[in-house]
């Protein structure tokens, strides 16, 4: 347990921070299967507007410092494939 108030304010602020990045992180992830959850059953137009909230999310999470950006780009370079694999093949 945390003896001096520093500290304490230390658990305080690292607390409030979990909280942000996890919520930031629920947010791309949530992003992420609806995008992929158009790709099975909704038009091109819908995925393609889903898409582009996800690589928003995600690079909004690299600006915050939540994810890494060889992460984010890693992830964006995989839905943009999954994206033109289904509606450029039909």
């Amino acid at each position: 347990m945390a003896n001096t108030k520093s500290a304490k304010k230390r658990i305080l602020i690292i607390r409030k921070r979990t909280m942000r990045n996890k919520a930031i992180r629920s947010a791309v992830k949530t992003a992420i299967k609806k995008f992929e959850m158009a790709l099975k059953v909704k038009p091109a137009e819908e995925a393609r507007e889903l898409l582009r909230q996800a690589v928003r999310a995600l690079d909004k999470a690299v600006t915050k410092g939540v994810i890494h950006k060889n992460t984010a780009s890693r992830k964006k370079s995989r839905l943009t494939r999954k994206f033109n694999s289904v509606y450029k093949a039909s």
